[in-house]
């Protein structure tokens, strides 16, 4: 773990999705720090999980960048990445 000063767990900049003409998620920025707690509220349709997606490399993004412990993993896939995810 990273101290909460230093290096985010997640950070993502300038994410972006686009299926063709739908633009799913837009220029998201954000950085999530040890010990944080976050949650991704929203109506349907809003890019929550195709976000979250992203992060676990299920989507490739149109543009953007995905950082996990300082580690740039846009490109990389699912099984590569030090992250879970949980499907309903």
């Amino acid at each position: 773990m990273t101290d909460p000063a230093g290096t985010p767990e997640i950070r993502l900049t300038d994410l972006t999705k686009h299926f063709r003409d739908v633009r799913a998620v837009e220029r998201v920025s954000l950085d999530i720090r040890t010990g944080e707690l976050f949650s991704m509220l929203g109506p349907s349709g809003c890019g929550k999980t195709t976000t979250l997606r992203m992060i676990g490399g299920f989507e490739l993004p149109s543009a953007g960048r995905i950082e996990l412990r300082g580690r740039d993993v846009t490109t990389d896939p699912p099984d590569k990445r030090p992250v879970n995810m949980v499907f309903q």
